[in-house]
């Protein structure tokens, strides 16, 4: 992971709050956020950003790329819990419990936006609308693994993998990393294997299954819903709404 510096972007202008995904914040609201960020850091694909069990003195705001929250066994097997997105907070957890229970990974090369974590107290103190946004933001967090634990125990294969490129596609389009449904995979199989518990062979044998239905199409890393509405009814698939959400 390199060195934190200077942030390069100042939060006034930060190009994400011009995504009408996310809330609009008071002046005195940025003005803290201004102060309470120390800096940015870019990290390369493949670095962690923060390590299970891990007391990082710092939390971060995803500004630009992708990650992926993930948490392994003693014998090496992993399991994907989720992936982080521009304006997905990373390190909550360290705020609240003072050790991080998982694993967050680069999967390309990825801007953080960084803030102390000993000074998350005075939002909750002196800010209850930032306050708000933070338990909105866990709240969030909660809902999106509801719908992958859904997945894990009763969706077969094919509905899991359904279900989860519809969620990534949703994810992404409201940041603007898809349109036209259509997303640049910045995952591999692995990753889909490691998200939907199932081994990469049969990772592979689903994808085409879903090829052979028209469904979606997969090549040179870019992933092409073709039925949209196909795909929703086969996953059960139940939009989770983005509007106004908060960004830290």
């Amino acid at each position: 992971m390199t060195e934190t510096v200077p942030f390069q972007t100042n939060c006034q202008t930060c190009p994400l709050r011009r995504k009408s995904v996310f809330r609009s914040l008071e002046d005195k609201e940025l003005d803290f956020i201004s102060n309470f960020k120390t800096g940015e850091l870019t990290v390369e694909a493949g670095a962690t950003i923060v390590q299970e069990e891990n007391k990082s003195p710092h939390l971060y705001t995803i500004l630009d790329g992708w990650a992926f929250r993930h948490k392994a066994l003693a014998d090496g097997r992993r399991q994907v819990l989720n992936f982080a997105l521009p304006g997905d907070l990373v390190g909550l957890q360290l705020a609240v419990l003072n050790e991080m229970q998982h694993t967050v990974t680069a999967l390309t090369d990825t801007t953080l936006c960084v803030f102390q974590r000993d000074r998350v107290w005075s939002i909750f103190k002196d800010y209850p609308s930032l306050a708000f946004s933070m338990t909105w933001i866990a709240a969030r967090e909660e809902q999106i693994l509801d719908g992958h634990i859904i997945s894990l125990g009763q969706r077969s294969a094919l509905e899991r993998l359904a279900y989860l490129i519809l969620h990534l596609y949703d994810r992404a389009e409201t940041i603007g990393y898809a349109s036209n449904q259509a997303l640049d995979a910045p995952f591999s199989q692995s990753h889909l294997s490691d998200a939907l518990g199932i081994t990469p062979v049969h990772t592979s044998r689903t994808l085409r299954k879903l090829q052979e239905k028209g469904l979606i199409s997969w090549a040179k890393d870019r992933i092409r819903i073709l039925d949209r509405d196909a795909l929703e009814k086969l996953a059960s698939y139940e939009s989770m709404a983005d509007e106004c959400r908060p960004l830290i």
